[in-house]
């Protein structure tokens, strides 16, 4: 890096104005508009801090120091919490305004996938603006876990997800101090070149950070509402703005796509959601954000039987979901056997042996509502319904159910990869051709080829094509049409990292050798402009020699130079 000489503490002007007189440009040039520059205040803050401490800071640069702040604006976990759920706060009441600007996420394994897809986001897009990261339970189980893989049953480490939250704000604040750093190389060379320094200036001013909200999942809480509580502190200590809790039961937490589930009365959820708020209150994130999920649709299941005190309060509306017998008389019971009474007549739940109460047939949807109505009601901001399949007229059947109520209600959803996206799309498009009378006599039936839709002969098909393009869609008609704030898709990044890498071995270990790597990475990774092409820079290398050379001054170590192989790109 060029570095301006801007000079120890005693050198309070040439500092301040890091090397510009040296440039011919006074103070008053040097000033972005007609304010001066966020970065320059900085540097004047910080020489002022250094003449207090007279000859012996004389070897600190208040421009070196002021770069380092700039480049780490976020110096604790609850900095970012507390930015971030003030951004998720300003979305939400966009989203109010207009649907189309709803807000989107990618889950994330690894710090490093985070950064960069976020770097890819800014890049493509000039914004970060309504884009978030989800950290999914599932991830965490299947790769996070110190056990090895795990199902999503919430069997991995607590530990785990405050750690992962923690790792994903460290790269974005790297992926910041990157960026900035080639700023700052943008303003010495328009010094030292006569350059636009008032352009540079702005630049470092009205840098956009990659530090965006994370979405995180605490699974339905790790125990009961004090552990609950305990968790949540240490996620939003890492920077956690928006927390994510479903109401299945805690120690027999299911995959919300597989069989199972088994939920738990209101009062033992709105519990926990209590837990989560007081966290965020005690930690002085007073905007931070719970998202309520249900994963009644799927489920089947309750843990145990809430105690209702009188007809038609909470406990007593969920109890008549359950699958009842009527008991005439003792005989009807057996030993053990347990009876209520509703609506004035004694009956007697289903229970199976392992204890678990059943409900009826065809009250899902209701569950749903009503979990949603309640969990709004009681303090959470957002909604999650996980569905079995990606359908925008059924997602809001429900939604508009719960707009009755709670007309601001919005949804996160789970654009969940456990669909086959393809051929719920197709057999979506068949089925509302046939009821529109078209001919569909070209494709197989799903009721009886359940899966022939998927065949890639049709891939070039009228109907793959209408199919694809409900696909490309759905975002938007979600947001417009079922109250979807929040697009996210769970576990994108395990797909990817698994197809990438399948790719990659199959020429490597094959007949294409070095150039698998070369055509398909390397090559790509030049012509798109992404920075992990450079990867020791993307690694921090220049930053390290930056620092090096603040410390050290001309006894630094470099490791850039001429001989560096990141000249070649």
């Amino acid at each position: 890096m060029g570095h301006a000489d801007s000079g120890g503490c005693g050198d309070r002007v040439e500092a301040a104005t890091g090397g510009l007189v040296q440039a011919g440009l006074n103070t008053t040039q040097v000033r972005v508009g007609s304010i001066m520059s966020d970065y320059l205040k900085e540097i004047d803050s910080l020489s002022t801090l250094c003449d207090s401490r007279g000859s012996t800071w004389q070897s600190i640069s208040p421009e070196y120091a002021a770069r380092m702040r700039v480049q780490n604006r976020f110096r604790t976990g609850l900095d970012i919490a507390r930015y971030c759920a003030d951004v998720m706060r300003a979305d939400m009441a966009a989203y109010d305004a207009d649907s189309s600007a709803y807000t989107q996420s990618l889950g994330c394994w690894h710090g490093f996938t985070a950064q960069q897809m976020m770097m890819a986001v800014k890049r493509h897009r000039q914004t970060t603006a309504k884009s978030y990261v989800y950290l999914s339970g599932w991830m965490i189980a299947a790769l996070r876990s110190q056990f090895g893989p795990l199902p999503d049953q919430s069997m991995h480490e607590k530990t785990a997800v405050p750690a992962l939250i923690e790792e994903i704000y460290t790269f974005l604040k790297q992926a910041d101090a990157r960026e900035l750093r080639h700023l700052f190389v943008e303003l010495d060379e328009a010094r030292a070149k006569g350059g636009n320094v008032d352009e540079a200036l702005a630049r470092i001013d009205n840098f956009q950070t990659h530090v965006v909200p994370i979405i995180a999942d605490i699974d339905a809480g790790f125990g009961n509402e004090e552990a609950t509580y305990l968790l949540s502190k240490k996620m939003i200590e890492a920077g956690a703005c928006a927390i994510q809790i479903e109401n299945q039961v805690s120690d027999a937490k299911q995959c919300g796509h597989q069989a199972g589930k088994v939920t738990v009365p209101h009062e033992d959820f709105l519990s926990k959601i209590n837990a989560v708020r007081y966290a965020f209150l005690e930690l002085g994130v007073e905007n931070g954000i719970i998202v309520a999920r249900t994963d009644s649709l799927g489920a089947t299941l309750t843990q145990k039987v809430p105690v209702s005190r009188k007809r038609g309060d909470l406990a007593s509306k969920y109890l008549s979901f359950l699958q009842t017998t009527p008991v005439d008389n003792v005989a009807d019971l057996k030993e053990g056997d347990m009876a209520m009474v509703q609506d004035g007549k004694l009956v007697k739940p289903a229970r199976l042996d392992n204890g678990l109460y059943v409900f009826r047939d065809g009250t899902n949807v209701d569950r749903v509502v009503l979990d949603c109505v309640t969990s709004l009601q009681s303090g959470a901001d957002l909604l999650w319904i996980e569905t079995e399949k990606p359908n925008v007229k059924q997602i809001a059947g429900m939604v508009n159910e719960i707009k009755k109520v709670v007309p601001d209600a919005k949804l996160v959803y789970n654009n969940s990869p456990s669909f086959n996206w393809t051929l719920a799309f197709r057999e979506q498009v068949y089925g509302e051709w046939k009821e529109a009378g078209k001919d569909v006599s070209a494709y197989p039936d799903p009721q009886t080829a359940p899966k022939g839709l998927m065949d890639a002969a049709f891939d070039d098909s009228e109907l793959a094509a209408e199919a694809d393009r409900l696909v490309q869609q759905f975002q938007r008609d979600g947001a417009r049409e079922a109250g979807i704030f929040h697009h996210l898709i769970t576990l994108p990044t395990y797909h990817e990292t698994a197809l990438g890498v399948d790719i990659l071995s199959e020429g490597y270990f094959g007949d294409l050798g070095m150039l698998a790597y070369v055509r398909d990475i390397q090559r790509q990774e030049i012509r798109r402009g992404q920075a992990s092409v450079k990867h020791q820079d993307l690694a921090g290398s220049n930053i390290g020699d930056d620092h090096k050379e603040y410390f050290s001054g001309e006894n630094a170590l470099l490791a850039g130079g001429e001989d560096n192989t990141m000249n070649q790109f």
